[in-house]
């Protein structure tokens, strides 16, 4: 919680003392054109790269893989959108690089060693399958739900359910 609340009281510090320097250095017409035109390019940026990144995970979902990465990427695009739509010269500075694809890639795959991502299917067979990330288990296809109303082979138990690794 102290670094939360850190964060709430420097970088507007940060960015009030950014201002200052800016606005001695250049005007204050030219720094307010700045923060203006970095939110409005942000704004541009964001709907590209979001549209690209929507893209990648429908022809993901398309073949069948789960798109894990184009998820956190995804995640990524909105804390860059909203650090950008952000006033200030530091918030504009990590909103972009959350925006360009080579910095945003990096930042997902460094998330992406942290977490795993599971999908789960044929929950009535304690079917599961890891996917997403390299070196974090198989990323093959992972199954359709199927539509409501359509009924699967055989007979379905409803019920649930939990692996327990025995220890050695």
């Amino acid at each position: 919680m102290p670094i939360l609340f850190l964060l709430f009281v420097l970088v507007p510090v940060i960015e009030i003392a950014l201002f200052i320097q800016v606005g001695g250095f250049l005007g204050l017409v030219p720094t307010l054109i700045i923060v203006i035109g970095t939110a409005a390019l942000g704004t541009w940026l964001l709907r590209q790269q979001g549209l690209s990144t929507l893209a990648r995970a429908r022809s993901r979902l398309d073949s069948g893989e789960l798109p894990a990465t184009q998820l956190i990427e995804g995640a990524i695009l909105l804390v860059g959108g909203a650090l950008l739509l952000t006033p200030g010269f530091m918030t504009d500075a990590v909103g972009f690089a959350c925006l360009v694809p080579p910095s945003r890639r990096w930042l997902a795959a460094q998330l992406a060693s942290r977490f795993q991502v599971v999908a789960m299917h044929g929950a009535a067979s304690g079917e599961s399958q890891t996917g997403g990330f390299p070196g974090r288990g198989q990323s093959g296809p992972v199954p359709r739900p199927r539509a409501p109303g359509v009924k699967a082979e055989g007979e379905v138990i409803e019920g649930e359910w939990q692996q327990v690794d025995k220890e050695p």
